[in-house]
């Protein structure tokens, strides 16, 4: 059986394509706000990065605003979704990189990538068949 035919064949219920939205909705929104506090950027944003070890420069936090912004469309947006998750996946590896350099709380902050990492999955899983025929569950 071809991945075409897998994928038309995968006949998912309707509240798991609906959960799936709900969960990718939340992951999305929760991106924008960060991307847009990053555009401006916010002197909460700056603040923060300073322990981080991140310069303060304001061109570095709008580019990687723009970048998470994009990256948070492509996700929302079924053609791209898988290229906006590997995107996303990527940022998310750098942040959880940067809370392991300097130690943070593992629960609270260094695994906050983790989980929003893998809602973002679950997401795009449940609402997309190409993703479910990439990884099933069960045969």
């Amino acid at each position: 059986m071809s991945y075409a035919t897998t994928a038309q064949a995968d006949t998912s219920s309707s509240a798991g394509v609906w959960t799936g939205r709900a969960l990718s909705g939340l992951v999305v929104l929760f991106l924008l706000f960060d991307g847009a506090i990053k555009l401006v950027p916010l002197q909460v944003v700056i603040d923060t990065v300073i322990p981080l070890g991140w310069p303060t420069d304001s061109a570095l936090w709008r580019t990687l605003g723009i970048v998470l912004i994009a990256s948070a469309l492509l996700y929302a947006t079924p053609r791209t979704s898988i290229l906006g998750a590997i995107l996303i996946t990527a940022y998310l590896g750098g942040a959880i990189a940067t809370h392991v350099r300097i130690g943070s709380p593992l629960f609270s902050h260094t695994l906050f990538g983790v989980y929003l990492g893998i809602v973002l999955w679950a997401g795009l899983w449940l609402r997309d068949p190409r993703v479910r025929a990439l990884f099933p569950l069960a045969r």
